[in-house]
């Protein structure tokens, strides 16, 4: 993709402000401008700044050249260029996957532009005819199935034969995957549920555990709900990885805390955040990442920051419970016989 500026002014505040917008998006993309006569005449354009689309991603349902009808201004400059810059069918890659932002439809399939064109625009082309209609309220893409095949996977889906495979991923983080297989009819009736709802979200999922009577609780995403969010109870859960030598550190203690917290209002959960799919609000960047989710306000759940001896836990515990510690103090003391 190209940007360019025709001016017949040099020195017009357009191209001043097309600069500095060039200056600030130079690192993805790529700009010229002229203010030669001849080639202003030849192209019939005076002040203009022009997005021009490669051959390659021409087609019937979308202009070839955009151009940028607003003020001489920097950011509606760099606006203009990141709304149409990857049309209304983006060609989403490892490089740019940041630019497509949900909700978000992405068709998997054999997308390759170097040695096969046409047949990646001819799945493309029938991505488009729907596309067209639902734009403005949701960004589509396509990608190549095996060089996402991570990110396919981790949408439930495997790829069968040559047709594409879809995607789904709405704002709150959800993800959804089309069951059916592709048609532009079905594929159609997938954007619309997905639009209105009425889709079920995937869940990246361990299977439940056949047994859970463990001094600590293991979630999967399939019993996260009962055992965290619906739980009556107030509950410390850890995200970990099985790889991370941290929570292998953490293990034996965290155990530990478990047996000391039977017989409370207070449960002790596990999630490895692998290989489930981790719900909103919770977000886990690192491991271990351990939430404190009191009884009465499940929805606001609190990062624990604290230390990670057990005392350092008994402590948090015993100060932020509901309710006070049957064997504890509020400050974490250990409440003598008597007073059990």
């Amino acid at each position: 993709y190209q940007i360019l500026g025709y001016f017949a002014d040099s020195s017009s505040k357009l191209k001043e402000e097309f600069l500095k917008a060039a200056d600030k998006l130079r690192e993805s993309v790529t700009f010229g401008h002229t203010s030669n006569a001849d080639v202003l005449k030849k192209k019939g354009y005076s002040d203009d700044i022009v997005l021009l689309r490669p051959k390659k991603y021409w087609n019937k349902f979308e202009p070839n050249e955009v151009k940028y009808a607003g003020s001489a201004d920097k950011d509606e400059i760099k606006e203009f260029v990141k709304e149409n810059y990857h049309g209304l069918v983006g060609h989403r890659t490892h490089d740019n996957h940041d630019d497509f932002k949900a909700p978000l439809i992405v068709a998997y399939y054999d997308v390759d532009y170097v040695k096969n064109v046409k047949g990646t625009n001819y799945w493309r082309n029938r991505i488009m005819m729907v596309a067209q209609k639902y734009k403005d309220q949701v960004h589509f893409a396509v990608s190549n199935k095996d060089k996402f095949s991570a990110e396919v996977e981790d949408y439930g889906l495997s790829p069968k034969g040559d047709k594409p495979i879809i995607a789904a991923r709405n704002e709150a983080n959800q993800k959804f995957n089309m069951k059916e297989e592709f048609s532009i009819e079905n594929f159609e009736e997938f954007v619309k549920k997905f639009l209105d709802g009425s889709l079920e979200p995937h869940l990246k999922s361990e299977p439940l555990p056949e047994k859970n009577d463990g001094p600590v609780k293991i979630a999967v995403a399939q019993n996260f709900q009962e055992l965290v969010t619906d739980n009556d109870k107030d509950v410390l859960i850890e995200f970990y990885a099985p790889w991370c030598g941290h929570c292998k550190k953490l293990a034996p203690t965290y155990e530990e805390l478990g047996k000391e917290m039977e017989g409370e209002n207070v449960e002790i959960v596990k999630m490895d955040a692998t290989a489930n799919d981790v719900p909103p609000p919770f977000e886990v960047h690192g491991f271990p990442t351990l939430y404190w989710v009191p009884k009465t306000h499940k929805s606001s759940p609190k990062k624990y920051e604290g230390g990670r001896d057990l005392k350092d836990f008994v402590s948090y515990i015993s100060k932020h419970a509901t309710e006070e510690l049957k064997g504890y103090e509020r400050t974490g003391k250990k409440k003598s016989k008597e007073e059990l």
